[in-house]
Parts: structure tokens; C-alpha cells; sequence
């Protein structure tokens, strides 16, 4: 027996052993897996480079790229993209080329998503673009290709991202094919999609009315832009100085008829299905605001910049610089700022001579058309039947059968209601109409992305820019997406110029408004465009006499000062809170630096309490228990209604919003994720002054007509309930940020996708956010609840980056991305940033050759070779 037990032990500790050694060997395997994608930053490597490059990377491998001529430039941009984010390009490509099935393997997400892209024909646009582009945008838009190419020659995918070996355990995966010219373009068409302003509210004014069937309650939920109290980006003499945010409510009145569709659901289903690579809805907002050198500190103009956008692990901007060695005639670059990988240039930085920003300018680049088809593949159009265009398109699905899709096209774009034929009924249209049959109407889109145009030539043309002149020349090519301009230059100049194509509408009396926010009949030719605003007639402005320029997705004209660009833009919390900051520190003798810029895009006052905290706290409360929580409400108050991380008043305020909004509105429209953002915010601020409006009712409930302040009430229960049951029952023990989290998510390998391990390797782990929707620090949260009935207030989108550019020091400057350069886990790279900018900290910006040099970690060459 003793024996026996020895021999026991002897055995347990064999096996243990060999436990380890496996476990040891895995670790191994799992950490050269993970190293394998690793670049080398430093040495010399021979390559299909021109003449000698040197890449200088900082302490957060930031690249700046020397070279003596463009085409090297662009070289080397294309070749560290590859080296730090090829997993990430390969992954735009082929989902807007619709082939993320061909990527990742049968999921029905991904073919939806293959579907919709093939039917809106992204890759199909982007192709006939490239005979339109000048010879020198396609000269460097091939060098680029070639650079990402010498890079991925002769490495196996494994050794270009570590999410190829994951999904390698799913999948066959081969090596990724060449990157081509046309690869860059399509990833504008992305860019374009997410960036394409009031395509939701079209489709929702449409279901709306659907919904409750009146006109004059639609107008109240799509309120317009408030002119009365917010100035737009180029104020008029009539429009409001921003000294402080307006408390109270006005009442705007925008009538028009409308035309509302069933169709519409199935388009609202079928482009869900596109994944959100830039942002979406009230994500895609911006702040840009510049001040002249009258009001800074330094003398000369400070401009900044923060557009908010989806979230993502690696973040969506990639910094750089590319600096010719010497200008000349084969070396005009030296710009440095924020790139996309996948794309050749920079987006938005500085030149030697001019800095500028960009945010969504808001303009109505979309229509959506109901369309008479008939079943011989014939469409109706003024009286006539008109052959549809139709082409088959193969989805290849890694491990599976292909997919053939059927696209339908007419004169206005592709019928994008085929990808759920199922969910198309018939549908209310104007007398007169064709009969919808018994299949119903069919919706088509015309945009303007899907017309070829030269955006390409733009960005190029922004990059070497040194005047104003420069900037409306750019303007001029920069076609979709309808991106607002701020700029300064080192001379002094600060300005605003509006560039984009942007549709020309007629003006129709009828039972359909004709402005381009409700859905237009297809086969009355009276509804088509009429052609586009000329780039001379779009908006601008040269050294304002206010002295600065605040472009924050407002509308950017006074009604009548300016062509018409859409109806459905930001209300303006955000720009009228920047102004009314400039103005309040002006006003008092002070001048800005770039400390205090970066300060103010970090401002997280919340942008209805000032209006709603003082009838919150004027009601009758009968409870103590919903009486002591709001006594933090006026704590808030006298603290300014900070939307800050630590707060217990955002916490409580911000859940009162969520059920407040849903209270009001979802018993008539529905769930909707876009309640409470900020629209809505608008929606009530203007109800707030009328207690017995019928949308404060809940419909649900017999013989019983609820007012505002019985809405406020129940929805101040339901806050402290929830509030108790997940956080503390003493009030002072709230925190937002215990809420209010961002989540950086991997688009392919996210928490919900992948192993737990690899996830959180994959996806740095949440952590508390200041600020909300609409505050100026925009860290959006969509109103919805989870399966317990709680809301969710996780951030959606924010700030992607933060810039601020001091033209009389350009070292000075000061840029943070969210989470780093690097798109490989195992890099110090890859999330070395984001602690700084979650706490609103900036890094600086080296320009110079001197301060780049003096920054310098690490020194690649290119040279010329084999």
C-alpha cells in the first residue's frame, strides 16, 4: 500500500509536469503568435523605394516620413500603414467591396452586410472613379499601393495581423491578395455613407407618420434647426450672441406635407445591415472652432478640431507626417496631421503654411424614392414603363456555397428594398398615383457618392494648400462626403469654407415636401434633382469680424443668406456652448492658448438641464425617497450641470432622461435608439413650455391624460428605483461614470465574437467617460434598455481624436488619438494613448525637423533594392 501510494504521487507529479510543459509550450505559441505581426521600426531595409526614406518614430510610434520626392512619400505612408494596421485594411476592403464574407465565413451578418454594399455598389463607383482622377492623384495613389505591397510580399497572413491565426481556427485563410488603387477609393465610399447627414431622419419622418398620422406632431418631433437662440456657423446681424446657454423654450414652425411609406421599413431594415466603420446618426458630429491672432495668446490664429465618430480598437485615425526633404518640382509635400490606413495623404492636420479641420457639415446628399415596379422587370416614370437595369453579383462565402444577389437599379439609383423584399406592403401615396399592385412600392436611393467624382484630387489638393484661395480649390473637387472646412494660416488668415455636391431641389406645391426630407414619388419627374449648387455659390468666410469660427454641426447659413443644403442639421447645443465660451472669455479681457482650446473641447455641461432642472425641482414631490434624490439635482445646478464622470447629479439626471424620453415618446413611434440624442434634446426643450401637449400623454393607459409634470414625476420614480437597485440607495453615492462607459470594440474579434481571452486581449476593458450626448465632450449614448428593463448608457461614439493647431508655433501644437498607432495587440502601440485621452490630455505635436529628430525613439531607411 505504501507502494501504491508512492507510486501515485510519482504518477500525479508525471502528469502535473506534463501539465506545465503543455501549458508552457501554449504560452509560447500564443506569445510568438502574437509577437509574429510584430514590425521592425528600426534598420535598414532594402525595397522597391525610388531613393532613400527615412521614418522617424517617436515614443508612441508616430511616423514621420522624409523623402525627395512624392512618389517615395507615399511609398513609405503605404508601407508603415501595412506594417501597423494591414489586418485593419484588409478588413475595410473587403467589406466595402462586400466581400466580409469571403473574410470571416458564413454569418448571416456579414452576407446582410455583402448584400447591402453590393446592391448600394460601392466597389462598382469606385472603380469608374479612377479614369477621372488627374494623372498626379493617380500617380501617388499608385505609389501608396505599391508601398503596402512591398511590405506584404512574402509574408504569410499570419505575419500581418494576429486576427488572420484567430480566424484561421474558423476558417481557411489565404494570404492577402495585392492592394490596388481602387482600394483606397472604395474606403471613401464608407467614409461617404456614414458621413451622408439626414439619411435617418428621412426614413424616420417616414415611419413616424406612419405612426401617428399627423402632420402637425411630426413637425414638432423634427423641429429644425432654432435659429432664434443658436447662431449658425456664419452668423447673420440678426442672430443670437451666445453669452450662455438659453434656459426656456421657443417654438419654431416648419409645415410641409408629407408622404409616408411601409416600403420604408423594409429600407430602414435592409441598410441597417452595413457596418458603421466611420459613425452613424448623432455620432457623426464634430467641433472645429478657430480664433484669430487678435484673440489668442501667441498672436497668430489657434485652430481645433475633435470629430466624433465610432469607437473602435485600433482607433480610426492614424498619425503621420510626410515631409519632403526639400521642395522642389518632384517633392511638394510637407503635411503631417490624421490619416486613414487604407488611404494615401492626410485628412485633417497642417502644412507649413495652413492648418484646418473638418467637421459634417449636415448637408442632404440623399433621397430615397418609392418606385412603381412592375412585374416584367419595367418601372413607371412620367407615364411610361422603363426597363429596369439589373446586374447578378457572386458572394463567395469562406467555407460555404456562394451567394448570387440580383441588383435592381433604376434612374435614381439602386432599389436597395430588395435586400427584404418580404417587408415591402402597400403603402399611402398622393391622388393620382399608380396603384402599388399587389406587391406595394419599392425604394430606390440616389446619392450622390454613387455618381464617380474626384474627392481623391481634393484631399491632395487640401494637403499643399497655403491660402484661402487654395482651400476653395479644394473645396471644389471635394465632392462627398459634404465635409465643413475651418482653417488659419501662419499669415494670419482664419476662415470657413463649405464644400461638397449638394443637390438642387425643386420647389413643389403638393401633398409631398420637396426639400429633400421626406421620401419622393420615383415616377414623377417634377421630384428630380435639378442639378447642383456651383462651388462659387457655397458658403465661406474670410476673417470674420467676430474674430473666430465655430463649426459644430450647426446649420452654416441664416434661412435665405445661402443655398439651400438641407433641412435636418445638428440644433446647436454644442456650437452655441463653444460660443458662448469664446465669447465669455473674450468678453472679460482673456485670450486663448492652446491649453484652454483643448479645455473647452473637454467641456461636459449637459445641454438641457439649465432648462429642465428648474421645473424638476418646482414640482409638488409627495415621496421623500424621490424628494432625496432630487436634492442632488440642485447641488448639480450650483456646480453648473457638469456631465462629469464623478458626478451623482449626471448620474440621477441622465437616468431621469432616458425613461423621461421613452415615457414620452415610445408609446406612439415605438422603441427608437435615436431618442435622446440631439434632436430630441430639442424636441423638449421646445415641449417643455407647453405641459398639456398631446406627446406627453401616454396612450397606453385608459381614460387617463398624463401631463408633463406627471411624466417628470414617474420618470423621477423610475430613476430613483433603478438608481437604488443598481448603484447605492444614498444618492451622494451615484456616479456617471459608473454608467456612462466606453467600450472599445474590435470589428471583428469583439467581446461578443471571440473567445474570452482573445477578446480582452482584442478589446481594452471599459472604463468611465465624462460628458454625453451633445455636451461639447460628445461622448454619445443611445436611450435603450437592456433585457432587465435598464437602460444602457454605454458610449457609442466621441471624440476620435483631439487637435490644436498654434500657427505661430507649430510645435506647439498639441494631437491624441484614442487608443494608439499600432492595430497589433502586442504592440506598445496599440493602446498607449488612450489613458491620456480619457483624461482630456494632449501630446505634443513635433513639427520641425529639429523638434521630429529630437523626438525620435526609433530610425527605419528604406533604400532601393532587392
Amino acid at each position: 500500500m505504501k507502494d501504491e501510494g508512492a507510486f501515485r504521487r510519482r504518477i500525479l507529479i508525471a502528469v502535473a509536469a506534463f501539465l506545465v510543459a503543455v501549458l508552457a509550450l501554449a504560452v509560447t505559441i500564443s506569445v510568438i503568435a502574437l509577437r509574429r505581426p510584430l514590425p521592425a521600426h528600426a534598420g535598414t531595409i532594402a525595397t522597391d523605394v525610388g531613393g532613400e526614406v527615412r521614418i522617424e518614430r517617436d515614443a508612441r510610434g508616430v511616423a514621420h516620413i522624409y523623402a525627395d520626392n512624392d512618389s517615395d512619400l507615399f511609398f513609405a505612408q503605404g508601407y508603415v500603414h501595412a506594417q501597423d494596421r494591414f489586418f485593419e485594411m484588409d478588413y475595410r476592403r473587403k467589406v466595402t467591396a462586400g466581400r466580409l464574407s469571403e473574410l470571416v465565413g458564413e454569418s448571416e451578418e456579414a452576407l446582410n452586410a455583402d448584400r447591402a454594399i453590393r446592391t448600394l455598389g460601392w466597389r462598382f463607383v469606385a472603380e469608374q472613379e479612377w479614369p477621372l482622377l488627374s494623372r498626379e492623384s493617380q500617380s501617388f495613389l499608385t505609389a501608396y499601393a505599391d508601398g503596402v505591397n512591398a511590405y506584404i510580399a512574402g509574408r504569410e497572413a499570419s505575419q500581418l495581423g494576429f486576427e488572420y491565426m484567430v480566424l484561421g481556427l474558423r476558417v481557411q485563410v489565404h494570404n492577402p491578395e495585392p492592394w490596388t488603387p481602387v482600394d483606397s477609393l472604395t474606403w471613401l465610399k464608407a467614409m461617404a455613407w456614414d458621413l451622408r447627414s439626414n439619411y435617418d431622419e428621412e426614413l424616420e419622418r417616414a415611419a413616424s407618420y406612419q405612426a401617428v398620422g399627423d402632420l402637425n406632431r411630426i413637425e414638432e418631433i423634427f423641429p429644425g434647426f432654432p435659429y432664434a437662440i443658436h447662431a449658425p456657423v456664419l452668423p447673420s446681424e440678426s442672430s443670437p450672441v451666445a453669452t450662455s446657454d438659453p434656459s426656456g423654450a421657443v417654438t419654431s414652425i416648419r409645415h410641409g406635407e408629407a408622404l409616408g411609406s411601409a416600403a420604408i421599413q423594409s429600407a430602414i431594415a435592409a441598410l441597417e445591415a452595413v457596418p458603421t466603420l466611420v459613425g452613424r446618426g448623432d455620432g457623426i458630429g464634430s467641433n472645429s472652432f478657430v480664433v484669430s491672432g487678435e484673440h489668442t495668446e501667441s498672436g497668430q490664429p489657434i485652430l481645433a478640431n475633435d470629430p466624433h465618430l465610432v469607437l473602435g480598437a485600433p482607433n480610426l485615425f492614424y498619425q503621420v507626417g510626410l515631409h519632403c526633404t526639400q521642395q522642389t518640382p518632384d517633392c511638394t509635400f510637407d503635411v503631417g496631421g490624421f490619416s486613414f490606413a487604407g488611404m494615401p495623404g492626410v485628412i485633417i492636420g497642417h502644412n507649413s503654411d495652413l492648418a484646418w479641420g473638418l467637421t459634417n457639415m449636415g448637408a442632404d446628399v440623399t433621397d430615397f424614392f418609392l418606385e412603381r415596379v412592375y412585374s416584367n422587370n419595367t418601372y413607371e416614370y412620367d407615364g411610361d414603363r422603363v426597363p429596369l437595369e439589373r446586374r447578378t453579383e457572386t458572394i463567395v462565402v469562406n467555407g460555404a456555397d456562394p451567394v448570387q444577389i440580383d441588383i435592381r437599379s433604376t434612374a435614381h439609383g439602386p432599389i436597395i428594398s430588395d435586400i427584404l423584399p418580404e417587408a415591402i406592403t402597400s403603402t399611402p401615396v398622393p391622388a393620382g398615383s399608380p396603384s402599388g399592385g399587389l406587391d406595394g412600392y419599392e425604394v430606390s436611393l440616389r446619392w450622390t457618392a454613387l455618381d464617380p467624382g474626384r474627392t481623391v484630387d481634393a484631399i491632395f489638393a487640401m494637403n499643399r494648400a497655403s491660402t484661402a484661395e487654395d482651400v476653395a480649390g479644394a473645396a471644389a473637387l471635394f465632392e462627398v462626403p459634404a465635409q465643413a472646412i475651418v482653417f488659419a494660416t501662419t499669415s494670419g488668415d482664419i476662415g470657413f469654407q463649405a464644400p461638397g455636391r449638394i443637390p438642387i431641389r425643386p420647389v413643389i406645391e403638393g401633398p409631398v415636401a420637396s426639400d429633400g426630407t421626406w421620401p419622393r414619388p420615383g415616377w414623377d419627374p417634377a421630384y428630380e434633382w435639378q442639378g447642383f449648387v456651383a462651388s462659387e455659390d457655397m458658403p465661406s468666410v474670410l476673417n470674420p469680424g467676430e474674430g473666430f469660427v465655430v463649426a459644430a454641426n450647426q446649420a452654416v447659413t441664416a434661412p435665405g443668406e445661402g443655398p439651400f443644403l438641407g433641412a435636418d442639421v445638428d440644433p446647436g447645443f454644442r456650437s452655441n456652448r463653444i460660443r458662448a465660451l469664446l465669447n465669455g472669455m473674450f468678453n472679460g479681457g482673456g485670450k486663448i492658448a492652446v491649453e484652454s482650446a483643448n479645455e473647452i473641447m473637454l467641456d461636459s455641461k449637459h445641454p438641457i438641464a439649465e432648462a429642465l432642472v428648474p421645473i424638476i425641482l418646482q414640482l409638488e414631490l409627495k415621496d421623500d425617497f424621490v424628494a432625496d434624490a432630487v436634492g442632488v439635482l440642485a447641488e448639480w445646478r450650483d456646480a453648473g450641470y457638469p456631465n462629469d464622470a464623478r458626478s451623482s447629479g449626471a448620474a440621477f439626471f441622465n437616468t431621469v432622461w432616458a425613461h423621461l424620453v421613452t415615457r414620452t415618446f415610445a408609446d406612439e413611434l415605438g422603441d427608437q435608439s435615436s431618442f435622446g440624442d440631439a434632436r430630441w434634446i430639442e424636441v423638449v426643450r421646445e415641449l417643455l413650455a407647453s405641459p398639456q401637449n398631446r406627446w406627453w400623454d401616454d396612450v397606453t393607459t385608459v381614460s387617463v391624460t398624463e401631463t408633463r409634470d406627471e411624466i417628470l414625476l414617474q420618470s423621477l420614480q423610475d430613476a430613483r428605483a433603478e438608481l437604488t437597485n443598481t448603484q447605492a440607495k444614498d444618492p451622494a453615492r451615484w456616479l456617471w461614470g459608473d454608467l456612462h462607459q466606453a467600450q472599445f470594440t474590435h470589428p471583428v474579434l469583439s467581446p461578443s465574437a471571440a473567445p474570452a481571452p482573445i477578446a480582452r486581449l482584442m478589446n481594452p476593458a471599459p472604463f468611465p467617460v465624462d460628458g454625453g450626448t451633445a455636451s461639447v465632450n460628445a461622448t454619445n449614448w443611445a436611450v435603450t434598455f437592456d433585457e432587465r428593463g435598464r437602460p444602457d448608457f454605454s458610449m457609442t461614439s466621441g471624440p476620435a481624436m483631439r487637435m490644436v493647431v498654434d500657427l505661430a508655433d507649430l510645435d506647439a501644437s498639441t494631437w491624441v488619438v484614442t487608443t494608439g498607432t499600432s492595430g497589433h495587440p502586442s504592440s506598445g502601440h496599440f493602446k498607449d494613448q488612450l489613458a491620456a485621452w480619457r483624461d482630456g490630455e494632449s501630446y505634443p505635436w513635433p513639427w520641425t525637423e529639429e523638434a521630429v529628430t529630437e523626438a525620435s525613439q526609433h530610425t527605419l531607411t528604406l533604400t532601393p533594392g532587392e
